[in-house]
């Protein structure tokens, strides 16, 4: 066992801090001594450990405490959750060393791009391969020739913009290489069609919803399962952030009159309200 001044030593955390953390319920002793002092086990080490990973993203202790009483979430799937943020963080912080050097060396140029020449022509050639061929012909027929339709591709994927926008769909799977590694082998237009069906299908049920605050069990639990199959069918780790963009994009005027025209008035902003009330 420890006390907190033995644990304040060891991580430089303040005793004070500790005491803190005591009172909120976010980390507390596995028990008193007989004179009322803390004391810490092995397995309390642990437990401050992940704190600590949280806070080094600058979360509050609020949402932290909300994580580690979750009780779907054993150690290892927060251990993981916390690897793929310090993954992402390492893969931004390189980028800006980069782009440090790159100006000290006076070469002060905006480089956003998240994917090589070489890496965006291998995409290129994997949603080619795996497109229907009816997609395909007509695809090659508007461009002139696959040449023509590689060079259009190219074009577009390496403006600014779009390389932002793959930084974030990076982020969300975890990595450059878990995303390429998707990217190269989708799943089947049979399997696509499948899960375009089970989300339809959830989406007509949560409409009937719509009048429900967003918060309430029937909600939540349609959400989840919303969230649970567009992970699946992406082929992601963590969906949190795709699903928040997916809430955004139900209020893009073309979408949002869509989704409004085939789900009723006002299905657009319901989903996006309840989305973003399940995952913030």
């Amino acid at each position: 066992m420890m006390t907190v001044k033995e644990i304040s030593e060891l991580t430089g955390i303040s005793v004070r801090t500790l005491h803190y953390y005591d009172e909120i319920g976010l980390f507390t002793p596995t028990e008193k001594s007989e004179a009322g002092y803390r004391l810490y086990d092995d397995k309390a080490l642990e437990d401050l450990q992940q704190i600590l990973f949280f806070r080094e993203f600058d979360i509050p202790l609020k949402e932290i405490k909300a994580v580690m009483e979750n009780p779907d979430l054993d150690r290892n799937q927060i251990l993981q959750m916390q690897r793929n943020m310090l993954v992402a963080k390492k893969t931004r912080m390189e980028r800006l060393i980069s782009s440090i050097d790159d100006i000290l060396k006076g070469e002060n140029k905006m480089d956003f791009a998240v994917f090589s020449k070489t890496e965006m022509e291998e995409m290129f050639q994997a949603m080619v391969e795996h497109m229907p061929e009816d997609m395909k012909e007509l695809s090659i027929k508007e461009f002139g020739s696959v040449e023509q339709w590689k060079e259009h591709y190219m074009e577009v994927v390496s403006r600014e913009e779009m390389q932002k926008n793959y930084a974030k769909v990076v982020e969300w799977y975890g990595g450059k290489g878990e995303y390429l590694s998707v990217a190269k082998n989708p799943v089947s237009k049979e399997v696509a069609d499948s899960y375009t069906k089970r989300i339809e299908t959830i989406l007509e049920k949560l409409i009937t919803k719509i009048g429900c605050p967003v918060d309430s069990f029937e909600v939540k639990e349609l959400v989840a399962e919303y969230g649970f199959v567009m992970k699946q069918f992406s082929q992601m780790k963590e969906e949190r952030g795709m699903m928040l963009s997916v809430a955004h994009s139900y209020q893009d005027a073309m979408v949002k009159s869509k989704i409004d025209e085939k789900y009723g008035e006002g299905a657009a902003d319901y989903f996006t309200e309840a989305i973003e009330a399940f995952y913030k």
